[in-house]
């Protein structure tokens, strides 16, 4: 089980996302047009510059939504593989069956 602060560290960075994440592709888009003037440039880089770092979507970690653990995620199920081996062992994921033949 994850530590629980760090399950809300990334909680928070999903939230941050949401909220400024078109904000900053827009200034990534005026950063990567050739269009733009230079000045539009230098402000489009000082307003990203000011951004929060946790606002990236680069930032964000998949959690298994159960146990918190960062590694082996199903992004499917939302699972990692040892939460999603034991419910559908159990019957709990719906369609998913041990293979046999």
């Amino acid at each position: 089980m994850a530590k629980k602060s760090l399950v809300a560290r990334n909680e928070k960075r999903r939230r941050l996302v949401e909220r400024l994440g078109p904000k900053r592709a827009e200034l990534k888009a005026i950063l990567s047009s050739p269009d733009t003037t230079d000045e539009e440039f230098y402000q489009a880089q000082r307003k990203l510059a000011k951004m929060p770092r946790d606002s990236s979507k680069i930032r964000i970690r998949n959690r298994c939504n159960v146990t918190g653990r960062p590694r082996a995620f199903t992004r499917r199920y939302g699972l990692s593989r040892l939460t999603f081996r034991e419910l559908a062992l159990e019957g709990k994921i719906p369609g998913v069956t041990k293979s046999s033949w």
